[in-house]
């Protein structure tokens, strides 16, 4: 099992082998191996607006969407886990319906709703969208914490005089806090990653990094975009790093 474990870990990281080596060529297109080394497509990345803009635009739009995925559903993880009411199985369908439906598909409605309601290619509509797709995710993991929360806790500070805000606030925040980072963190991801609605709903001043990502290698096939992965790539390595020494430490 341990060998197939390290097969499959090495399927998985097999592109990065790839793709690092080529983010350091001075090739003028995408070659591996690389003829010859140097830092110039990390100049390029850093020195072009083409790139730089979209991948603030990412972030601006992947933090909004992992707030406003939060504000949504926290009360409908809570109302559903710990409360009956008619057309429950309803509503829990309805916030799973974006993981069902082909992206594609999602994309046109989009498309077409916030034409209508004047938000495409603007900001706010980017982000209503992307929202759309964060929830079921966040939803999930927000849930499957709430599900394994001992609410003796919360009874426990009501008993003592805290009010039911109190009680939220300093019991069940504390203890469900790595639910909540997780669900805000797999909303931000799935924002930050999408790319099939950007195409439909983002403009040229919204423009998304996966969006500029996937035009590059359509048009051009810019090695650049092996820079923009292996950042990725460097970026989500330092986030497990940081996560395993802290748990380290904390043991």
């Amino acid at each position: 099992m341990i060998a197939l474990g390290w097969l499959v870990a090495m399927f998985v990281a097999a592109p990065l082998l790839v793709v690092i080596p080529i983010s350091f060529s001075d090739a003028v297109s995408l070659e591996f191996p690389p003829p010859s080394w140097g830092l110039r497509y990390y100049q390029a990345y850093f020195a072009d607006p083409r790139w730089t803009q979209p991948t603030i635009n990412s972030l601006i739009i992947a933090t909004a969407v992992a707030a406003l995925t939060m504000v949504l559903v926290t009360p409908a993880a809570f109302a559903l886990v710990r409360h009956r009411f008619g057309g429950k199985g309803a509503v829990n369908l309805l916030l799973m319906l974006p993981m069902v439906v082909p992206h594609i598909v999602i994309a046109i409605g989009y498309y077409a709703f916030l034409s209508d309601i004047g938000l495409l290619q603007s900001f706010p509509g980017v982000i209503l969208a992307h929202t759309a797709l964060s929830v079921p995710v966040a939803f999930l993991v927000l849930t499957a914490s709430l599900k394994g929360f001992d609410r003796t806790l919360e009874r426990a500070a009501l008993s003592l005089g805290a009010a039911p805000w109190q009680a939220f606030l300093h019991v069940t925040v504390p203890v469900l806090w790595p639910g909540f980072a997780a669900a805000a963190l797999f909303a931000f991801v799935q924002s930050f990653d999408e790319t099939v609605v950007a195409i439909f709903v983002s403009g040229a001043t919204t423009e998304t990094l996966p969006r500029r990502m996937f035009d590059s290698i359509r048009m051009q096939a810019d090695p650049v975009i092996a820079v923009v992965s292996t950042l990725l790539f460097g970026v989500v390595a330092l986030l497990a790093l940081a996560a395993m020494l802290r748990r380290r430490a904390g043991g």
